[in-house]
């Protein structure tokens, strides 16, 4: 059975975080890509985790149109963040195509220390004041924290990646004057609190992703995610909103090329 109907009129989106660089992903770019196109995803944003994913980020950005880099280490690979990946990252992020700073953030999901954790998302703040670009963050089971350190760094271009909290949450970082992104949770049966809290989220701040190759959105849970299925998101969420599928894409990429890419 087709995963989408080839004659259905689609609408060009933006994959506001998706992770080509990933192992899963990076033997096979050209073949995501192209399917990517054939779904009308014009635009991509590739996020680093670590030193080889940001490097293979930058690779991807730099040889494909439309793609961009977003470089930085998660909570997870905090570890080999020392001042001379600081000093290499500080680097990387004035290359052309580099778009944002992140994935960085917390993660109490995994036993990870969170003063390694905490320091090293100061130093991405930190990164992200003296470049101007977005931050992209990374929140898990951390919320309190994160809030915290945001609230109080005075940072206004920050994306919420992912989002999986409460409408609650989700009001909190939207008085900040945060994007929030929506991916394929929003899609799950359980969700039922991720999708209320789009309510909340004015439709200039909403956003939405893949998180490829993970978090594959219903129809496709259960397979390996890609860019394309960006449109499964879309649609559900258009569903949610009670908003036509064509003007959600076209709000969101509008968004996303609005914060990232510095386009009115």
């Amino acid at each position: 059975m087709a995963i989408y109907d080839p004659t259905q009129k689609l609408e060009p989106s933006y994959d506001a975080h998706t992770h080509l660089n990933d192992d899963k992903l990076f033997r096979d770019v050209p073949a995501y890509l192209g399917r990517a196109h054939e779904f009308e995803v014009r635009e991509m944003n590739v996020v680093g985790y670590d030193r080889v994913g940001n490097q293979r980020a930058l690779e991807i950005a730099q040889n494909n149109d439309g793609v961009y880099a977003v470089l930085g280490y998660q909570p997870e690979d905090t570890a080999e963040f020392d001042e001379a990946a600081r000093a290499e990252l500080a680097e990387q992020v004035k290359e052309d195509k580099v778009v944002g700073i992140g994935e960085t953030g917390l993660d109490y999901h995994w036993d990870i220390p969170k003063e390694q954790q905490t320091q090293a998302f100061l130093k991405h703040i930190e990164l992200a004041k003296e470049t101007g670009l977005p931050l992209v963050i990374h929140n898990r089971e951390a919320f309190d924290d994160v809030y915290a350190i945001l609230k109080d760094s005075g940072l206004k271009k920050v994306i919420i990646h992912s989002f999986s909290g409460t409408p609650e949450q989700a009001r909190a970082w939207v008085e900040l004057g945060y994007y929030v992104s929506f991916s394929g949770v929003v899609t799950f049966k359980k969700a039922q609190e991720v999708r209320d809290a789009a309510h909340v989220v004015p439709v200039d701040k909403i956003l939405v992703e893949t998180d490829a190759p993970y978090l594959a959105p219903v129809p496709v849970r259960g397979k390996t995610n890609e860019p394309a299925f960006v449109k499964f998101v879309i649609d559900d969420l258009a569903k949610t909103l009670d908003m036509p599928v064509q003007h959600l894409a076209e709000i969101t990429r509008t968004n996303a090329r609005r914060v990232f890419l510095n386009h009115d």
